[in-house]
């Protein structure tokens, strides 16, 4: 796998005015291979809530630990900063706040809202933790009224204890059938990660469990170890394969699917779900 990491004014504008606000990005923190892409074209997945995860999952690069306390001013900065970079889409995710009554989910809301104001007629996708389940925190977000919720099963079903310890395939399915019955409706998204010793009968079980949950769009990427010290990677799919399982999911029933080595959650998000609005096919990235 090879990605370019060319760097031009936009990256750099991008890069500063980030770094002004005191904001953190997945791009960072979880080291995705795409940031050079993303950047150099104006965009970032805002990571709000701070750096720092309660979870110890074995797959991620994200700082573990016990954070400090939320930031007020947080989702003002990063409905300023989505304005400055001409956001007319914007991707929200989050550490895992465990240590929080609430999981963060007012932090969520809060944002959601302040960008609305900041920019009116943008879109708004959230990619969310588990909130361990509980329904209050699952409705605070999904009250602010994101155009897309999303939330990843990240690996098949026998694989969760290894890699998502303190996480589970049943919770994570709880989370996306309240978003899919929840009314207005909203988009309900969900990803998975390959490589990681998986079969392919596995995989199409977890397809399957997504689509009962009510999962619409999908995505699907290769996993990319972030250190030895992290789940080893079990094997590299190639593009046809990532485009097989694309053409899978879609005969299956998911009405949108990103899948190619260096796909990642919100990777060209907003070209995703266009893409399913306009009723077009969303090909390999």
């Amino acid at each position: 796998m090879r990605t370019d990491l060319r760097t031009d004014r936009e990256f750099t504008r991008v890069h500063g005015l980030l770094a002004d606000r005191g904001l953190h990005t997945v791009c960072q923190s979880a080291r995705c291979p795409n940031r050079h892409e993303c950047w150099n074209n104006g965009t970032a997945t805002m990571m709000i809530l701070g750096d720092t995860c309660t979870r110890r999952c074995r797959f991620c690069a994200v700082s573990k630990g016990s954070p400090s306390g939320v930031d007020a001013s947080e989702p003002d900065r990063v409905a300023a900063a989505a304005k400055e970079m001409g956001l007319r889409y914007a991707v929200l995710t989050s550490v895992t706040r465990d240590d929080l009554p609430d999981g963060g989910a007012g932090v969520f809301a809060e944002t959601i809202r302040a960008i609305r104001r900041e920019i009116p007629g943008a879109g708004v996708e959230v990619l969310v933790p588990d909130f361990q389940g509980a329904r209050n925190p699952l409705n605070t977000v999904l009250e602010a009224g994101p155009d897309v919720f999303a939330h990843n099963l990240e690996t098949v079903r026998r694989l969760q204890p290894l890699v998502r310890p303190q996480a589970s395939c049943e919770c994570s399915l709880s989370v996306l059938r309240f978003a899919a019955d929840f009314r207005p409706a909203v988009v309900v998204k969900s990803g998975l990660m390959l490589g990681m010793g998986e079969s392919d009968e596995e995989v199409f079980q977890s397809l399957d469990d997504l689509l009962v949950a009510g999962c619409e769009l999908l995505t699907l990427g290769q996993y990319l170890a972030p250190s030895a010290a992290h789940h080893p990677v079990a094997r590299f799919l190639t593009p046809d394969e990532f485009d097989g399982l694309a053409d899978k999911a879609r005969m299956m029933g998911f009405k949108g699917v990103a899948s190619a080595p260096r796909v990642r959650s919100s990777y060209k998000a907003a070209e995703l779900l266009s893409a399913v609005r306009r009723g077009t096919a969303c090909r390999r990235s």
